[in-house]
Order: structure tokens, then C-alpha cells, then sequence
């Protein structure tokens, strides 16, 4: 499905401006979010006739007749997809400040490069060396952090450093992470979930008949991550994302995810033996005022014998253990790779990957 120029109206300027990421409207204002990390009202002066009553009702209309649903009190979200947006509508009845609209871009781009990550401090070499010798070295990565953080960019970017030969499935519910787009050439499958009709607990387990060698999620939030967890401890590898703000959280946040108190007592070991890095995604103002995403926290998740734990390796953006656990060493000794942080070969690697500084 395609939404045309026709359909935006006063909205359209946005929607085609390649550097704003988000357009919202809560009922009375419009706010952008960019690129560069900036969120901001937009002067209504600047808007066309502002964003009229009757507007809204007919951009509803046409997106509920696209996508040949109602909407009503009984019917209160309504939600499109393009191949580069989606599309949220609430209706008043339950956005009491007035009906609302989500605009949120998923272009088949990756906007976080190597030289754009070390340029706006977003990670040093070391971190960066670290985390793309992870994904080497088959590890599974769950990348956290807040709503609109840029998890999903940090899937994209080190998504970009699994071989060609080795089968790759996403499973999502809108798409974003574009791994066929992206990544021209390598071995994919792209599942889309529906709650209704196939859900990511059928589609987890359908992927496992499918001889992947990844598996990804688009974000970790309800009981099909107890599928995901058992896929990954078949040998499959992965990477999702998960809402929390420390990495030292995630095994909570998944024993809560899960439907009973059963699950979660048999599932906490499995946990620990399934993940491997956590990677967590901050927003800070700098110095100059500029609000900058940056990778706040690094850990490896062990169940050694007979315990678990998690080991630091970044805090704060810094890395603060360079002398890794033995059991982790040997899965990057096994890959090549005898020290994980060494940053000297890193710009040849990712020109022999064909993804440029």
C-alpha cells in the first residue's frame, strides 16, 4: 500500500523532508522529530491554515478507507503501512486532548555509520570494535533503551556484519529493520506478524523449520519471547530489542514478560545461557547543547557453574573491564578474534564488508 501527496495535505512537507524522522500531533499542536536527535513544536504559523478540524477527519477517512477499517468509539486505533511510514490515529474518545496522529518513518536506509558513530561520540573504536567482533563471533545482542532511543538502528547497523551465506529471518510486527533492503545480496526471509492471523509465537516457531542461522526480533514485549529464547538456545543466533534502562534489568524484564510464576522460575537459568550482550542506548546533552544518543552500557550475560551473572564491560560510556570472563574469551578466540577490543583492523574490515568509514 501507497499513501500519495493527496493524502497528507498541510502534512506533506514533513513527510517528504529526508531529515525529520517523526510528525505527531496531539490534538492541538504539530512536533517533529529529526535525525539529529532534536524534537520540536512547530510554529502554527507555519502550518497552512493550521491543522483544521475538518482535515483531520478527512486524512482519518482516507486512511481507514485504505486500509478498510472503521473507526469509532468501538474502533478507537486505527494504524497504515507504507513500504517508508505508519501511520497511528487515536480517536478522541479515548486521546482526550483530541484525536491524535503518529507519523513514523522506516526508510530502508541505515542512518548510524561507522564514521558517524566515532564522529558524534555515539562509541569509541574499542566499544565499536567490540560489538561488531560480538556479532562475529555469533553472539546474541539485545540492544535497550527508551522509546525512540535508536535500538532498532543499532539492529540495522551491526546486522550489517552477519555473512552473506547465513540465513537471516526478521519477525516484526511493522517493518523496520529492512535487512533485504539493506543488506542486497544476503540470505533473507522477512516475516510480518499478525495479531489476529499469525502471531510471532507462530512465526518464531515456523522459522525454525526454515534452516535459519539468525533470528530477529523487532522488539522483545510479551510471551513470545519465551519462543525466541528456545530458538536461541537450539544454536540459532539473534538480536532483538527490549524497553529498560540498564542492561543489568533485561532478565526481569523478560521473566515478567512471560504468561505464568512456572515459567519464570524454569526460564531464569535459560536466560542467562541464551543471552549473551546486552547493549544499552542513552540520550545525553552535551556541552554544546546538542542532545546525543550514545552507548551507555555493554555486559555479557553468564550461567557458569551452576550460577549467573552479568559482567560489566561499559558503564557510563566507558569501558571499565578489559579482562574478560574465560568462557567468553574462548567464543571470540573460537571466531579469530584473540582480543575482542583490538581497533586497529577495524577500518579495513569494514571496507572488505563494503560498509564505508
Amino acid at each position: 500500500m501507497e499513501l500519495g501527496k493527496e493524502y497528507f495535505g498541510t502534512l506533506w512537507k514533513y513527510v517528504a523532508n529526508q531529515d525529520i524522522t517523526d510528525i505527531d500531533y496531539n490534538g492541538r499542536e504539530v512536533w517533529i522529530t529529526n535525525i539529529y536527535n532534536e524534537r520540536y513544536k512547530v510554529n502554527q504559523q507555519y502550518v497552512d491554515e493550521n491543522i483544521t478540524t475538518a482535515f483531520v477527519e478527512q486524512f482519518t477517512q482516507r486512511i481507514a478507507n485504505v486500509v478498510s477499517r472503521q473507526f469509532n468509539k468501538r474502533n478507537p486505533e486505527l494504524e497504515a503501512e507504507t513500504s517508508e511510514l505508519r501511520v497511528t490515529i487515536l480517536h478522541e474518545s479515548v486521546a482526550r486532548s483530541g484525536r491524535s496522529i503518529s507519523i513514523r518513518k522506516t526508510p530502508p536506509v541505515i542512518r548510524l555509520t561507522a564514521q558517524k558513530a566515532l564522529q558524534e561520540r555515539f562509541c569509541s573504536k574499542e566499544i565499536l570494535s567490540l560489538l561488531i567482533n560480538c556479532v562475529e563471533s555469533h553472539m546474541n545482542l539485545t540492544f535497550c533503551g527508551m522509546p525512540g532511543i535508536g535500538k532498532t538502528e543499532c539492529v540495522k547497523f551491526f546486522s550489517q556484519f552477519i555473512p552473506a551465506d547465513e540465513r537471516v529471518i526478521t519477525i516484526e510486527d511493522t517493518l523496520e529493520i529492512r535487512y533485504a533492503r539493506t543488506n542486497p545480496g544476503k540470505d533473507c526471509i522477512e516475516i510480518k506478524v499478525s495479531e489476529d492471523t499469525f502471531g510471532y509465537a507462530d512465526a518464531i516457531k515456523s522459522s525454525l523449520r526454515l534452516n535459519p542461522k539468525w533470528i530477529m526480533l523487532s522488539e522483545a514485549r510479551s510471551k513470545e519471547v519465551k519462543y525466541l529464547l528456545e530458538s536461541w538456545s537450539t544454536g540459532v543466533r539473534g538480536m532483538t530489542t527490549l524497553h529498560t534502562d540498564d542492561v543489568r534489568n533485561v532478565p526481569d524484564r523478560i521473566l515478567n514478560m512471560l504468561e505464568s510464576r512456572a515459567d519464570a522460575d524454569r526460564m531464569e537459568n535459560d536466560i542467562f545461557q541464551a543471552l549473551d550482550v546486552g547493549v544499552l542506548v542513552r540520550k545525553r546533552n552535551d556541552e554544546d547543547g546538542i542532545a546525543r544518543r550514545y552507548i551507555d552500557q555493554v555486559c555479557f550475560y553468564l550461567r557458569e557453574k551452576g550460577e549467573n551473572r552479568i559482567e560489566m564491560v561499559v558503564f557510563d560510556g566507558v569501558c571499565v573491564l578489559k579482562q574478560l570472563p574465560d568462557s567468553i574469551l574462548r567464543l571470540f578466540q573460537r571466531a579469530g578474534f584473540e582480543d575482542p577490543f583490538c581497533s586497529e583492523l577495524l577500518e579495513s574490515r569494514l571496507l572488505s564488508t563494503g560498509i564505508f568509514m
